[in-house]
């Protein structure tokens, strides 16, 4: 009823799950823990006591097993996180499409997570995502592993070059899309180069609480990663994918001097090239020493907000800059999308531009002809969805929801990463 992680295999676990097992298989370093495995799933799904609601109670066997593995990892706060048949496959990322959850304590709180994982299944966006809600193989495992309190998190997609995106504290700031990630690429022959992103946020456990708080302005500028840490990173990844038998994006966590890998899937879409201006590696001075401050960061100083003509004067084509997300280039009527209030407003055709987007966005991008966002980085969840919808994306492009009129006619190039305005008229 409970498959500690070292065993799970995808048949019975998942994707996600059978991934990390076999990293764990490997001496990888993968936070310990277990699986709810699909046959739990299925149970409770028929089960005719409870009616098939995924939502109650778990039944007694269950909650007991699921106590006694907590207790056997000397019950500590940790992770609950999706599983499902069609997660983390070759064809399907399912990127942030089902619930995950940090900082769980307790097994009453757990079981929750639990089952809050297994409804995701039928969620709107993971419906949208699937496009059917049907399959008789559609089933859901849930992984519980130990809660990694980060220092730094990102995202690494292997290959040569190997791709890296990092900020400060917990992972979700980077693959939510909610921070601007330091970017780095590693080449095999070991060289770095690096962009500086202005962090301004982070996320951290505080309790059974995730905290967002501001970064202090000291910090925001400084690289969450050393070259050093950026080659012992692609040396890892490309461990994890000899290990997995092909190219992987991988999530990792670094506490102390530790790098963990968080989860490993299989690249679903090829990345557009890195920008072909890039920065040679900056030395940082030894531990304990105050780094010199970083100028690599594509701020909003470096990107002004366009000077934009009186309310019904015409205005002259501008083009703003970002991080090219998604390949292609489309030409749309921008819609500025704050949050779900204005889901209704976007139509088929346009382009989605918005501070960042969350997963449950999704149905969005299915309809929007382009996106654009004022923060995240080229490995966030969006981005990946967008590569797989095939919809050119330009992110992290300061103020995107100001600059940019509600209604324009913009053109997004997800190659170069630039968004340009027509001349319209208001």
């Amino acid at each position: 009823m409970i498959v500690p992680l070292a065993q799970a295999v995808a048949g019975t676990c998942g994707g996600k799950a059978g991934a990390l097992g076999a990293l764990l298989r490997a001496g990888l370093p993968v936070p310990d823990g277990f699986v709810v495995p699909f046959a739990a799933y299925r149970a409770a799904a028929r089960d005719p006591a409870g009616s098939g609601d995924l939502t109650a109670e778990l039944a007694g066997e269950l909650a007991e097993a699921l106590a006694e593995a907590l207790a056997g990892l000397g019950d500590p706060v940790v992770a609950v996180r999706s599983s499902a048949s069609g997660e983390d496959t070759g064809q399907a990322s399912a990127a942030g499409q089902h619930e995950s959850f940090l900082a769980v304590h307790g097994a009453g709180e757990v079981a929750a997570a639990v089952r809050s994982c297994w409804a995701s299944l039928f969620s709107e966006r993971a419906v949208h995502y699937r496009g059917t809600a049907g399959g008789d193989d559609l089933a859901m495992a849930v992984i519980v592993q130990r809660h990694l309190d980060a220092e730094v998190s990102g995202v690494m997609f292997t290959g040569n070059p190997t791709r890296i995106e990092a900020s400060w504290g917990l992972g979700p700031s980077v693959v939510g899309g909610t921070v601007t990630p330091d970017a780095y690429v590693v080449t095999a022959g070991g060289s770095v180069t690096r962009t500086v992103a202005s962090k301004r946020t982070r996320l951290d456990r505080h309790g059974t609480r995730l905290v967002t708080s501001e970064v202090p302005a000291p910090a925001r500028d400084l690289p969450a990663l050393d070259d050093a840490t950026a080659i012992r990173l692609a040396g890892l990844g490309e461990r994890i994918a000899a290990a997995c038998g092909g190219p992987q994006d991988i999530e990792w966590a670094i506490t102390g001097d530790r790098i963990w890998i968080l989860q490993a899937r299989p690249i679903t879409a090829a990345l557009p090239p890195p920008p072909g201006e890039t920065h040679a590696p900056t030395a940082l001075p030894p531990h304990g020493e105050t780094p010199p401050p970083a100028t690599l960061s594509p701020t909003d100083a470096e990107h002004p907000p366009a000077t934009l003509p009186p309310s019904g004067a015409e205005h002259p084509p501008a083009a703003f800059t970002g991080a090219p997300g998604s390949r292609g280039t489309a030409t749309g009527t921008a819609r500025i999308v704050r949050g779900p209030a204005d889901f209704a407003r976007v139509r088929p055709g346009d382009i989605l531009v918005c501070p960042f987007t969350d997963p449950a966005w999704t149905p969005l991008l299915r309809v929007a002809a382009g996106v654009v966002t004022e923060t995240g980085g080229v490995l966030s969840h969006a981005a990946i969805v967008a590569r797989e919808c095939a919809i050119p994306a330009v992110l992290g492009v300061p103020d995107a929801t100001t600059v940019l009129r509600d209604g324009a006619l913009i053109t997004v190039d997800g190659t170069t990463g630039t968004v340009t305005t027509g001349t319209v008229t208001t």
